[in-house]
């Protein structure tokens, strides 16, 4: 895991090329540049853990670059869930239940994160309400779609049984 400065993350990229991110969708300017600034930014490699089960949740990630794959944890085993893109978050649902990481998430090539810790998130709501609730709308939007997935596969393996 490497910190990554924002001076060398623009070296880099634009700020064009955050903005097509899904989780900082319709963001200002101002505050993408303030989150990319005030957040860590990390560089992983491949194969490289992004967090384990039991670590605390008190930050979610946005993917600026590759590819997270997340194993959920449950009784002793590990399950492939999903591959989380550039754009995406993952992360996000243990900041909003107030609980432990249950999965792991690896990086499936050399990947690039925004790490949001709570505090960071608080700050955004207070200071820039408006992008923060958009922020809001963004994950929420994110975790919907999510839900629906899962929904679907619940439907497929229940049909298949009923077969």
């Amino acid at each position: 895991m490497q910190m990554i400065t924002v001076e060398e993350l623009f070296e880099q990229y634009s700020l064009d090329y955050f903005k097509q991110a899904s989780t900082f969708g319709a963001l200002s300017e101002v505050t993408l540049r303030w989150l990319l600034k005030e957040g860590r930014i990390v560089r992983l490699e491949n194969g490289e853990p992004l967090f384990e089960p039991n670590q605390q949740g008190n930050s979610f990630f946005v993917i600026l670059e590759g590819t997270v794959a997340y194993y959920k944890h449950h009784d002793g085993q590990y399950a492939f869930i999903r591959d989380y893109r550039q754009g995406e978050q993952i992360g996000f649902v243990s900041v909003v239940a107030l609980h432990d990481r249950v999965g792991r998430a690896v990086a499936k090539q050399d990947v690039l994160v925004l790490e949001i810790d709570s505090e960071l998130f608080y700050r955004l709501h207070k200071e820039m309400p408006r992008d923060f609730g958009l922020m809001m709308l963004n994950l929420a939007r994110e975790m919907a779609r999510t839900i629906r997935t899962v929904d679907n596969v619940i439907v497929e393996l229940s049909s298949r049984n009923l077969d």
